[in-house]
């Protein structure tokens, strides 16, 4: 038992190193200067989608090969990857509110589609965040996986941002187009599994 213990918390660590670093690395790099705005901008945005778009498609890539050793590690920190994705948004956004500086402007920009998607993204992202722990799981109950489902909101939203701010929309397009595939794939193989119960169900 303590092995087991000792070896998740290691595996958490792990985790946890492998996405925080680059975040630790970018944000080092724009502080000192050798970075500038607009790339980490670009890098830290690309990340947070990137993370989610991961962290979504686990789930149906664990439908497609069931056995696979990376992917069932993969499903057990899904988790941390959409709490790292948010975040990678949160240094996103931070670094984009000190850029402009004034609350004007700020408002001003926000009306902008591919600004005010992200806005809104960001907004949806933060019940999520502030759930992701055993605790919110435990005291919520179903209620957790209803308000989970928003997840699929905030990935919609993030894509939308990606694909109006972008200088090159074809990155977002394709990672958009992987998300809907395995997505898709879920949802026959779930329908498919239902119709081959309720068959077996009528038959019996």
């Amino acid at each position: 038992m303590c092995k087991d213990s000792a070896k998740r918390r290691a595996s958490k660590c792990l985790c946890w190193c492998v996405l925080a670093a680059p975040l630790l690395v970018i944000t080092y790099g724009y502080l000192a200067g050798h970075l500038v705005y607009g790339e980490y901008i670009h890098l830290s945005g690309d990340w947070s989608a990137k993370l989610l778009i991961l962290a979504m498609a686990i789930t149906p890539l664990r439908r497609m090969f069931p056995h696979a050793g990376p992917v069932a590690w993969l499903y057990r920190q899904r988790r941390y990857l959409g709490l790292a994705a948010f975040a990678y948004a949160l240094a996103h956004v931070t670094a984009y509110v000190l850029r402009l500086g004034v609350l004007e402007r700020i408002l001003d920009e926000s009306l902008e589609p591919g600004i005010l998607a992200g806005w809104v993204a960001i907004l949806v992202f933060v019940p999520l965040a502030v759930t992701s722990n055993d605790w919110s799981v435990s005291r919520l109950g179903r209620g957790w996986k209803t308000l989970h489902k928003l997840v699929y909101i905030a990935a919609a939203l993030t894509i939308a941002h990606w694909l109006l701010v972008a200088f090159d929309p074809i990155p977002g397009v394709l990672h958009a187009s992987l998300l809907v595939l395995l997505e898709g794939y879920r949802m026959v193989k779930h329908l498919r599994d239902r119709r081959s119960i309720h068959k077996q169900e009528f038959t019996l």
